[in-house]
Formats: C-alpha cells, structure tokens, sequence
C-alpha cells in the first residue's frame, strides 16, 4: 500500500493505492493531489484571486462569466438546494460570516433562505440577485475535489485506492486487495463502520467546528432558511455513488433532522443515511447493510 498526502481546503488529503507498480502508483497518486490543489486554488473563500472570490466581489455589479467545471458545480447546487428544501444552499457565506466562521464578523442578513443569485447557461455565468449574497463552498468542495482526484487515478490506471480529505469525506476505488471492501470507522467514539466499494461517505457534526456567539457554544452548520445553528449532538453519515453528492447531502441530513417531519420524503433513494443523535437510538435509513456496528478488531483503515 501506498500512502500520499497534501494540505488543501483546511485540512490533510490522504490517498492510499493498492497497486503493486510503485512508481506508476506514485505518479498517479500525486497528480490526484494536484487535482485537489487546483480546487482549493479555485474554491477557496479566504483567497482573493480564487474563482469563488471573484464572485463574490463582482457578481452584485455585473454577470460574472464561470468556467464550464465551476458552472457545472453552481448548477448541481442550486438542483441540490430545491431537492433539500434548501437544507443545502451555498449562498450561506454571510451567515457563516454573522458567526465568526469565516474571518471577521458581519451582522447576519435578515429574512429566510439566503438563495440569491441566478445561473445563464446561454452566458454560462452567475449573477447575484441581493446585495448580501457570498457563495460558500465549504459543504460540497472536499467532495468535488475527492471526485476529481478519484477520476484522474481511474484514468491512470488505479483500481483499488482509498482517498479522503479530513477524514470526514473518503471516497472508494474497488476495494483493499485483501478485502471485499474498504471499512472506514464513523464518529470519535467508532461505533459504527461504513463498507465502500466504489462509493462515497461523507459524516458532518457540527461540534466538528464551533464559535462562541452571544454567550454560547454554536456549531459551523447552519439552516440556511431560518440561521439556526444545528444542535451540537447531532451527527449525519451518508453514503452515496460520489463524494460529491455525499458532501453535500450530510449537511442537508442535519439541517432537515434538526427541523423535524420525515428525512425518507428528501433522502435520495441511491443513498443510505445513519443518523446519531444524543439520547436517541441510532436512525437509519436505506440499505441498512451500509453500516454495521465496529467489529472488535482494528478496521483495515480508518
């Protein structure tokens, strides 16, 4: 096994590829981490010539002309967002911005779900609808990022590879050349695993990242329709045909757990969700075979 890594987006990118060819691993492997590089050169809300950035400074003025990936990527948001009855939304910059989560506070924008800006596909560009508006990647990047990087190690050749950023996003290639499967160990406590073959996990918690807001403990995943923080005992796996996809939606579980009524009207049927929250069972929803409790022996990877 092979083991290569890069910082990207915040946080540690690691590949793990089962091929037997060293250096023909080696090569593969870093060009899936210059991959992720790229997206976090292009998505990154902290750095001011990223393609994000460029919207969020200009798009209020004037349409801002997007390269087709990054079109591609707004456009399945705004389909992610009217799916998730916009649990999901990427124009929360501002309210991650009210609670201190992306540099210097602002004063949070009034009213429901942020939305606020339009795609023209004849233009192929983004135009911000309110002055408020700033797009927010930071749900779906890693995802995105983990795809790329995975479809430029199956254009190489790789078949068996393990790729994750943070470790709360991995995304499977075939599987350990000893095993039917990758095993990937869910939350801090290891309860529970996830079995990947070619597929997709991604696990949010809000306790992952808190801020102190007006005398409390608040945690970085928001309702975009209302700006309620997600209560902290709460925690979402999700496993999906991409990373992408999984990203995305293990925000949007949290955010539609925490408003109440039934996650099966919302949850894709090609995912299965694990719900955990404090002083309640387990919830699960879809193919239960997609988790099953840790063994009493060490996972092959976690």
């Amino acid at each position: 096994m092979l083991r290569l890594a890069t910082r990207a987006m915040g946080t540690r990118f690691e590949l793990v590829l089962g091929c037997e060819d060293e250096p023909r691993a080696r090569a593969a492997g870093e060009a899936a981490l210059g991959r992720i590089e790229q997206c976090d050169a292009r998505y990154s809300v902290f750095t001011n010539s990223s393609l994000i950035a460029r919207a969020n400074r200009d798009a209020c003025e004037r349409p801002v002309r997007l390269d087709p990936e990054l079109y591609g990527l707004l456009e399945r948001c705004l389909e992610l967002c009217a799916a998730s009855d916009g649990a999901f939304d990427v124009a929360i910059g501002p309210l991650m911005r009210a609670l201190g989560f992306r540099g210097q506070r602002i004063d949070a924008p009034r009213g429901a779900s942020l939305g606020g800006f339009e795609l023209d596909r004849a233009t192929r560009s983004v135009r911000f609808t309110r002055p408020d508006t700033q797009l927010d990647l930071g749900s779906i990047a890693k995802g995105h990022a983990l795809d790329l990087a995975a479809a430029t190690l199956r254009e190489d050749g790789i078949e068996s590879a393990l790729l994750h950023g943070g470790t709360s996003s991995v995304i499977a290639l075939g599987a350990p050349p000893d095993a039917e499967h990758w095993r990937v160990r869910i939350g801090p406590d290891g309860a529970w695993e996830a079995h990947l073959r070619d597929s997709a996990l991604s696990v949010s918690a809000p306790h992952g990242r808190t801020a102190d807001f007006a005398g409390h403990k608040v945690g970085h995943i928001l309702d975009p329709r209302s700006g309620r923080p997600v209560p902290l005992g709460l925690c979402a796996a999700v496993l999906a045909p991409t990373a992408e996809s999984a990203d995305a939606w293990s925000t949007a579980a949290l955010v539609l757990r925490a408003r109440g009524g039934s996650l099966e009207l919302r949850r894709p049927h090609d995912q299965a969700w694990l719900i955990e929250e404090d002083g309640r069972e387990p919830l699960f929803l879809g193919p239960h075979a997609s988790f099953a409790p840790h063994a009493r022996v060490e996972p092959t990877h976690r």
